[in-house]
């Protein structure tokens, strides 16, 4: 089949995000200006640059994420393993401003290093970010959406010990979750290497 958008896909449910899949989830936590931390999943995530290290994520709709980095320019970006796909889900409650989704989905924090937002403790991996630009993106027209894309640079990094093999983050023992579309999760459990063409 092929659909023009505007013309609508006349599917019981809208395919995109099932198309784009597998998505990483970044579980971002964050500080408002007067103390209160947020810890919220978000599926439009991903890795944009290794050198220096940025990751974004983008928030459709002004949510206490967004108004807490507009606010202190900073946040943290926790690893989502198996193990954590319950807390995740339990953190994309919609609670009111000043309520902790930590306290919420009984999540124990700890400090990060570089900066104020906490992070999730146990997690396997965390990355602190300080922000560097935050977009209103804008459609064909040049209209605005609601939707605002938030890259930070990350400038500290925190490993779990038990997920350390041979000095490599072992993605078998982190076994990383990602979102699909619809109401879809998926567990990365099969992994292989594939050298590039040129590669020793």
């Amino acid at each position: 089949m092929f659909y023009r958008l505007e013309d609508g896909h006349g599917l019981p449910h809208d395919p995109f995000k099932a198309i784009v899949a597998p998505r990483p989830i970044g579980w971002i936590s964050s500080i408002a200006r007067d103390g209160s931390v947020n810890l919220a999943p978000y599926s439009f995530f991903n890795a944009v640059s290794g050198k220096p290290p940025i990751v974004m994520f983008s928030s459709e709709l002004r949510k206490n994420t967004l108004e807490n980095v507009e606010e202190t320019r900073e946040f943290a970006c926790n690893f989502v393993g198996e193990p954590f796909l319950k807390e995740m889900s339990d953190t994309s409650a919609a609670l009111p401003h000043g309520e902790s989704e930590f306290d919420f989905a009984k999540i124990e924090q700890a400090e990060c290093n570089e900066i104020a937002p906490p992070r999730v403790k146990a997690a396997y991996a965390c990355l602190e970010c300080k922000v560097i630009k935050i977009i209103n993106l804008k459609d064909l027209r040049d209209e605005p959406t609601n939707a605002w894309t938030v890259f930070g640079q990350v400038v500290g990094a925190h490993i779990a010990d038990e997920v350390m093999t041979e000095g490599r983050f072992d993605l078998e023992k982190a076994k990383p979750a990602a979102r699909l579309g619809y109401r879809d999760y998926a567990v990365v459990r099969d992994i292989f290497e594939l050298k590039r063409p040129g590669q020793a």
